[in-house]
């Protein structure tokens, strides 16, 4: 307006009618004045929440407890105004937590050290532990005062922190709310681990511990009393959702509370022992229907959220939830609480509703004259209900702690906002904050640092927001009055080291049904030792059949495992002991193969005797006895020398026997070889012009032994250079024993030995049964031929044998391949002679022998 009278001789100005242009100018202007002045004069709050106590002081803080655990929400009938969420189920316990928040504030503001010259303020407000009425008490402590009137939407309150809230769910919201405004809030009882990221919580603050540590301590719990098959109850909020994931791989079977659940839980679930993250408010539905099924016998571990619950306190409740086990928050003494609490009456806050529903809750009577309730009027005269003993005891506060300790909190950090000197600030340019006009966010910069001792306990904060983590282990008992009483019997320290952590008192603890042994939640029995887990397919490694060790392995209930390599498990699979050691020793058959052999060489022996004392007769003489003589020392030998074979392998044992066998052999072979050709030359010799007899001389004959026996002994001796035969450790054959064996060292070598006997028994073989139609009674070509005979077959049977039978069986059939040949070859070469020379005399005659006998 004021451009247009300006410019008003411009002929802009004066072609569009300067009066009127002018005139709606100033009528807009009066329009945006009384506008602006009309809304000021109506801003008023949308909706009436009155805080449950509140009190003026120079900063203020709020507060939000669940001051009730049910709400009922309103219809959604959009023709008239929606009511607020109407609050149910008053509890006595978080108002007992409301107090400790006035009781510290009120101790703070009369102490003279801590925040000297200032006071502090509060507003509390009732969370009704649901997230939606939980954010109608953020946005209501946010907005001052609730009165309607001028000048209440223009201005800010001087609200610096929030104490609050107890469930996770409700302090995500109020967390939310308070984000853009950077007010810092310090929880008592939000325990959820999703807390700790800072983009999403940046004023988060908490003085319980974080959930991952009472996961961690859970889990340390399941292992120490071997619980593997636990079922898990969880509340469907963050809470509930971020514990599960600690132990999701401990947990049966995940039931949200709310949705209908408890056929399956009773019909499915066979799990002893089921752990339970949820709130109170939320277990109080559930365990109301958990007693209508008449379920016992089920070991509970609680989350710190219910273990110390007051609700849950009553004597009905012991058969279903005696012998539960939690843990709890760290237990601590406030000065004055009991006194503060007892002089809290509606006598003294007659104004007051919650004072009502608090006497209403304690005493089941109305503090003055009804108006919708049905109980009767208190004479004074009434005793504390069973169900809310606890509200009165004090000695040992948890959660009232935690609130005590969050105020102190506050106090600390503004008392060293106050203690700034300017130049060593820790804001921009190493400023301070200023005294008479703080904001929140300066305020979370010394919360973040704070540290200070209360009832010698350190307090402080990490950069995460998160406090000292420490628990006590709780229990569940029965008290003299027949009420469950909270037992300490144990703790968990989250300082110590790693597997330090937990302290159980174990004989303190009374489990479910009232028993005192530890209940057995597994869903397989542990494996007996000597046997493994087999897991069964589909379902969890918990879940598996116990299946023996294999031989050789033990176990210790988990997995078998190989004994070392010279033991062997024994017959329960439960220890290694050291592998029985096998080799031809003197028992059964080492004492067989000893007389045999024994008995064999008598025999031979004796043979030599009767050869050497008719050495004179015509049937010694003529079947050449110095060759007989050569076959039955050989023999003798062969005899003797399946002795090595028995005993333990040593280094000679093993040179000795094959060497020693096979030129004894060779030797005997020889001498038959020789005897052979002496009988095919002596025989053809009378044909004319056959001079082959004067080639075979006794030295000849010599000679060809000589030659023949000495080829094995090279074979031999290059055998002993090159790769003698030594003691070996078979367990392979047969893992359970060590069968000491001799191994031949050169397997080339070994054949190559049988090869060259089994050529000389084949010459000789052959030469034999050329000679077998020579005249004459006695005929020794054909007892060398059935003799070979015999000792070829026993040979040929000999491999096959030998190569399937390893270690001392192997030396067994060697041995008996040894006696069997050796007796082959005695009896069919001197027994027919040692007949007629002992029974049969009178043939003992040359003329005899040489068939002229007359008939």
């Amino acid at each position: 307006m004021l451009i247009f009278i300006l410019y008003r001789d411009t002929p802009v100005i004066k072609a569009s009618n300067t009066e009127l242009s002018c005139f709606l100018l100033f009528s807009l202007f009066l329009l945006t004045f009384v506008s602006l002045v009309h809304s000021e004069t109506f801003c008023r709050l949308q909706n009436h929440f009155e805080p449950a106590f509140m009190a003026q002081g120079d900063f203020l803080l709020g507060g939000i407890f669940p001051l009730h655990y049910n709400q009922e929400m309103p219809d959604l009938n959009s023709t008239y105004r929606p009511p607020p969420v109407k609050c149910n189920g008053f509890d006595p316990r978080a108002f007992r937590w409301a107090l400790t928040m006035i009781l510290t504030v009120d101790e703070i503001n009369q102490n003279k050290e801590l925040l000297p010259n200032h006071t502090l303020g509060y507003k509390i407000f009732d969370s009704c532990a649901y997230p939606l009425t939980g954010q109608r008490a953020a946005l209501a402590v946010l907005n001052g005062v609730t009165e309607e009137g001028h000048g209440v939407c223009s201005g800010a309150s001087p609200l610096l922190a929030i104490i609050g809230e107890s469930g996770s769910a409700q302090s995500i919201v109020v967390s939310r709310i308070l984000r853009p405004f950077r007010i810092p809030m310090i929880s008592y009882f939000s325990s959820c681990a999703c807390f700790t990221d800072r983009q999403k919580y940046p004023t988060f603050f908490r003085v319980i511990p974080n959930d991952d540590y009472q996961v961690k301590a859970l889990a340390q719990l399941l292992v120490h009393f071997n619980w593997t098959w636990v079922g898990l109850i969880r509340g469907d909020h963050e809470y509930g959702r971020f514990a599960v994931q600690g132990l999701l791989r401990e947990l049966q079977e995940i039931i949200q509370v709310g949705d209908k659940y408890f056929q399956s839980f009773k019909n499915s679930i066979d799990a002893k022992v089921v752990v339970v993250f949820s709130a109170e408010g939320e277990m109080t539905p559930f365990l109301r229907d958990y007693m209508e099924q008449n379920i016992t016998g089920i070991q509970w571990v609680a989350s710190e959220a219910w273990v110390t619950a007051s609700v849950f306190s009553g004597s009905v409740y012991y058969p279903y939830l005696g012998g539960t086990i939690g843990f709890g928050i760290k237990t601590g003494y406030i000065p004055g609480l009991g006194d503060f609490i007892q002089r809290v009456t509606p006598y003294v806050y007659p104004s007051n509703p919650l004072m009502q529903e608090l006497w209403e809750a304690l005493y089941g009577c109305a503090p003055v004259s009804p108006s919708d309730s049905d109980l009767p009027l208190c004479s004074g005269d009434e005793t504390l209900l069973e169900k809310h003993a606890a509200y009165m005891n004090t000695s040992s506060p948890r959660v009232a702690y935690n609130v005590y300790k969050a105020v102190y909190a506050v106090a600390h950090s503004l008392h060293n906002l106050f203690l700034c000197q300017p130049g060593a600030g820790p804001f921009e340019n190493n400023s301070c904050a200023q005294s008479t006009n703080i904001h929140p966010w300066q305020l979370q910069q010394y919360l973040q640092e704070v540290q200070f001792t209360i009832n010698g306990e350190e307090v402080n904060f990490d950069l995460k927001g998160d406090s000292i983590p420490y628990y006590d282990i709780i229990n569940w008992q029965r008290g003299a009055s027949g009420n469950i009483e909270f037992v300490p019997v144990g703790l968990f320290d989250g300082t110590k080291a790693a597997g330090q952590e937990l302290v159980i008192k174990e004989d303190r603890i009374v489990w479910a049904g009232h028993q005192s042994k530890v209940p057995v939640s597994v869903c397989s029995d542990s494996c007996a030792p000597g046997s493994r887990k087999a897991v069964r397919r589909g379902e969890l490694v918990c879940c598996f059949d116990c299946v023996p060790c294999d031989s050789g392995k033990i176990s210790n209930e988990t997995e078998c495992r190989e004994c070392p390599e010279d033991f062997w498990s024994n017959s329960d699979r439960t220890a290694c002991i050291p592998k029985e050691v096998e080799f031809l020793a003197y028992d059964t058959v080492g004492i067989v193969l000893t007389v045999i052999s024994v008995v064999g060489a008598c025999l031979t022996i004796a043979v030599l005797v009767i050869f050497f004392y008719h050495r004179n007769t015509p049937i010694i003489r003529m079947n050449n006895s110095e060759l007989s003589f050569f076959i039955l020392l050989s023999l003798t030998l062969c005899f003797l020398c399946c002795l090595v074979f028995i005993g333990e392998p040593t280094a000679w044992s093993c040179m000795l026997r094959h060497t020693v066998f096979s030129i004894t052999f060779s030797l005997c072979i020889s001498c038959i070889l020789g005897k052979t050709l002496v009988v095919l030359a002596a025989f053809t010799a009378t044909r004319p012009g056959n001079n082959l007899m004067k080639w075979l001389g006794p030295k000849q004959q010599r000679a060809i032994i000589f030659i023949s026996t000495l080829v094995q002994v090279v074979i031999c001796v290059a055998w002993l250079i090159d790769a003698p035969p030594h003691p070996f450790r078979n367990m392979e054959y047969e893992r359970s024993k060590i069968i000491l064996e001799c191994s031949n060292g050169s397997s080339l070598a070994f054949w190559c030995v049988l090869g060259y006997i089994g050529l000389q028994a084949g010459l000789c073989f052959l030469l034999a049964f050329l000679a077998r139609n020579l005249p004459g009674n006695f005929n020794e070509a054909k007892v060398i031929t059935f003799s070979i005979l015999i000792f070829c077959a026993v040979w040929l049977a000999f491999i096959p044998a030998y190569i399937s039978s390893p270690g001392n069986y192997a030396d067994a059939v060697e041995s008996f391949a040894i006696l069997a040949s050796s007796f082959g070859l005695l009896l069919c070469l001197f027994v027919p002679k040692c007949y007629i020379i002992l029974l049969k005399p009178e043939k003992n005659t040359k003329q005899h022998l040489i068939g002229k006998d007359k008939k």
